[in-house]
């Protein structure tokens, strides 16, 4: 018999008691893909029997079982080793890829070798656009845009609008800072150059750095509207789930911080910031646990 053919793109998800949504996941991936595949799930010790379930439903994908949940990019580092695919695409188990999606994100891909990672229009629940499907990084001038409202206020300007890249069309492909782990296509020869994700961050802000290391690198992040993913509904976590999420969205911009642009601000600078991250997160977890916050972003 011959052999299959090698997959153009690796499908990495990492997961963690989402048995259902990763199972409609893994179906639309198999579905939609025009080009070659493999899937490579990564089980974050899961309790729901989710490792079991794509075994047995989808025999030919990868399931890498871990002891203990090893956070986001430690996990998603173990699948990379594991991923033969000349691009990898990052899907979270909560995310449903359009029918064209995956092969329109290859094809990007090849067409533009300076392209070291493309997302795609990525719809949340309620169908509209994502925010996190383009951003800026969160440069220290970002983030006080945000703490004192300038972005909400002004959220097409290019200056104070550029957190979501409000001031350009969403409906046309351009050049982005970072795209969003829930659904982003890298370029392994890229990957292999500057490095996987950074170990420090448990869940939230690796995909933000390894975009700034791709930029380092003198690779391009673009966003591609053409292709399509949803975002599920997904069921509301427990409340000690939210806090924990909410504490490390904070971190995660703190360690950014710390480790891209420190080095570049005065000790006050660096100051400012730091009460400008923990001091949104303490008005954040008053207001959770106030019972008026909204569920963190999955």
């Amino acid at each position: 018999m011959p052999e299959p053919p090698k997959p153009v793109v690796s499908a990495l998800i990492v997961t963690h008691n989402a048995r259902d949504s990763l199972l409609q996941c893994v179906q639309a991936l198999f579905a939609s893909a025009d080009v070659p595949v493999e899937a490579v799930v990564v089980d974050n010790d899961s309790s729901d029997g989710s490792a079991a379930a794509v075994t047995a439903e989808y025999p030919k994908a990868t399931v890498l079982i871990q002891e203990k949940n090893l956070g986001f990019g430690r996990a998603a580092n173990v699948g990379l080793e594991r991923c033969t695919g000349r691009f990898v695409l990052l899907l979270n188990p909560g995310v449903v890829v359009d029918q064209t999606c995956v092969g329109r994100l290859a094809d990007f891909m090849l067409t533009r070798p300076d392209a070291g990672a493309v997302g795609p229009r990525l719809l949340r629940a309620d169908g509209t656009l994502d925010p996190a499907a383009r951003r800026g990084f969160p440069l220290p001038s970002t983030l006080f845009y945000n703490t004192v409202g300038l972005s909400k206020l002004f959220p097409k300007s290019s200056r104070f609008g550029r957190e979501n890249m409000g001031h350009l069309d969403e409906s046309d492909v351009h050049e982005i800072d970072a795209g969003s782990a829930d659904c982003l296509m890298f370029r392994r020869a890229a990957l292999d150059r500057v490095g996987f994700f950074d170990p420090r961050y448990f869940m939230y802000g690796e995909d933000i750095d390894l975009c700034y290391r791709l930029k380092l690198g003198g690779w391009k992040v673009f966003y591609l509207p053409t292709a399509t993913a949803s975002h599920q509904e997904l069921e509301r976590p427990e409340k000690g789930d939210n806090r924990q999420r909410l504490y490390e969205q904070h971190r995660a911009l703190w360690t950014y911080h710390f480790k891209h642009h420190a080095e570049e601000q005065s000790a006050f600078g660096n100051g400012l910031v730091w009460a400008q991250i923990w001091g949104a997160w303490v008005a954040k977890s008053v207001q959770q646990a106030l019972g008026g916050g909204r569920r963190a972003s999955t």
